[in-house]
């Protein structure tokens, strides 16, 4: 009997905390909701608007963090958060970049944008503790010292200053920085003396330190990363240097002697009948390999109606892995996809009858049209269109071929970012919503032409979507010949 009182008792006090920590819940509750009142959210007429990456990270992550306060009164949803993380990585990846600065970024300031959408400490920390959970500890720290510069500034937020030194602290041991690691840790204990894992670290920091000053650790870290970095890696990461400064707009080698060899001109085609009456303006971007953008390829009624088609049917977009020889989503390309059927509506035949007609190319063996939306952050790696040749027997399209022309068209303006970028030849393409870029994969002599690897710029502002229409071999060996020269 003595037990089941002293059970009663334990049952009796666990009551109690349950009930104080409800009636703490429900004060949050009303606050958060006030506080929700004010942020003053709107939806824009044009949807796609929706699209400014700081809004969205910050609408996602109030939809998974915040409403986490009301969890018991909503249906739970597990593909918020990887929503948010989703939304995080994109703002961290458009930070490196466009190389955003981040006070401007944290405040809302966005180069060739209006946007004004401040984030607060509570906002900037998750962001830091998303970067630290994928092992990016440079954004991590970057975003981490916004939060503690915020919480000087005298900023109200739950989250308190010892759960970001505690962050600060092990960023900058990851880092290689072991006077920021002593100083974040002794502002720590400073706060709260008894916190355990600070206790710990410090004296094995201060030892690194020691033994770092007295010359018994080498600082030749990054040098010995760089020597085992194999030729492959390291061309890998030259290649992205590229892609990204040209997304930038910086290295674009677009000489005044280069566009002197650029024209523009009325595209009659090989004189057929509707090109002779209604012919294409035709644009060079670029001259060998040889990529011409065409005008007015689709009407704003036609992208209107395929994209009510396609957005239903939107899945994350994937490539083929020759690895694993599988068509899988990947890291390297963060977009939205559809291939569309011309049984699906007339317009879908009559947009792949023009681009037939622009191209004078053979659709018999051409790909559906495909549409792919760009959001948030969305981009597409460097990249080729054609394969190699056991790709080729691994997808099965021996009798068709290789892709042999890629045709492009925008169906919408881009805010910024976004563009299309070529690395190996310096060149930067912006969307222009009814034109078409086109080039052709394949040299005369069939081998493929490593020069058109080309990229999707990540979205910075607005929203991006465009369709492709991939020609393959098949068909076209009368329509364009082949010849014994690597001649495009």
């Amino acid at each position: 009997m003595s037990s089941l009182i002293s059970v009663e008792k334990q049952l009796l006090q666990s009551l109690k905390e349950y009930i104080l920590l409800n009636e703490a819940r429900l004060s949050m509750m009303k606050s958060w909701a006030e506080e929700r009142k004010n942020l003053d959210l709107v939806i824009p007429e044009d949807k796609e608007d929706l699209g400014k990456f700081v809004d969205m990270y910050k609408v996602l992550k109030h939809l998974n963090k915040d409403w986490s306060v009301v969890e018991s009164f909503v249906l739970e949803d597990p593909s918020i958060e990887e929503d948010e993380i989703g939304a995080a990585k994109a703002l961290l990846l458009l930070q490196h970049t466009y190389k955003l600065d981040l006070k401007a970024l944290s405040q809302g300031i966005l180069p060739g944008t209006k946007y004004r959408s401040l984030m607060s400490v509570s906002d900037c920390f998750r962001l830091g503790q998303t970067a630290h959970n994928i092992s990016d500890f440079h954004h991590s720290m970057l975003w981490m010292r916004q939060a503690l510069r915020q919480l000087n500034a005298g900023e109200q937020s739950p989250i308190s200053k010892i759960q970001v030194l505690d962050y600060l602290s092990n960023v900058s041991f990851q880092l290689g920085d072991l006077y920021r690691a002593v100083d974040f840790t002794y502002q720590l204990l400073s706060l709260d003396s008894s916190h355990e894992q600070a206790r710990l670290n410090l004296p094995y920091f201060v030892k690194l330190l020691e033994e770092e000053k007295a010359g018994k650790l080498g600082n030749g870290a990054s040098e010995m990363k760089q020597e085992s970095l194999n030729n492959d890696q390291q061309k890998h990461l030259k290649q992205q240097e590229v892609y990204e400064s040209l997304c930038r707009g910086e290295g674009v080698k677009l000489t005044p002697q280069k566009r002197m060899r650029l024209f523009c001109r009325y595209h009659h085609g090989n004189k057929t009948p509707q090109l002779l009456i209604a012919p294409f303006k035709e644009e060079d971007e670029w001259d060998t390999p040889h990529i011409v953008r065409y005008y007015d390829v689709m009407s704003d009624e036609e992208i209107k109606r395929i994209k009510e088609i396609a957005k239903p049917k939107l899945r994350r977009s994937r490539i083929f892995d020759s690895a694993s020889d599988y068509v899988e989503s990947d890291e390297i390309r963060v977009s939205q996809s559809v291939f569309l059927e011309e049984k699906e509506d007339p317009v879908i035949g009559q947009v792949n009858r023009r681009i037939q007609i622009i191209t004078g190319l053979s659709d018999k063996t051409a790909e559906f049209l495909q549409v792919t939306d760009y959001g948030i952050g969305g981009f597409f790696g460097p990249h080729l269109d054609y394969f190699s040749g056991s790709e080729i027997k691994t997808l099965d399209i021996n009798d068709i071929g290789d892709r042999v022309a890629t045709f492009m068209t925008y169906m919408s303006d881009v805010e910024a970012g976004g563009a299309t970028v070529f690395p190996k030849l310096g060149a930067m393409f912006s969307p222009k919503k009814g034109t078409a870029l086109f080039w052709y994969n394949l040299l005369r002599n069939g081998k493929g032409n490593s020069l058109t690897t080309h990229a999707a710029c990540p979205v910075l502002a607005g929203c991006k979507w465009v369709s492709n229409r991939w020609f393959h071999e098949r068909g076209q060996e009368f329509l364009r010949p082949c010849g014994s020269t690597e001649i495009d």
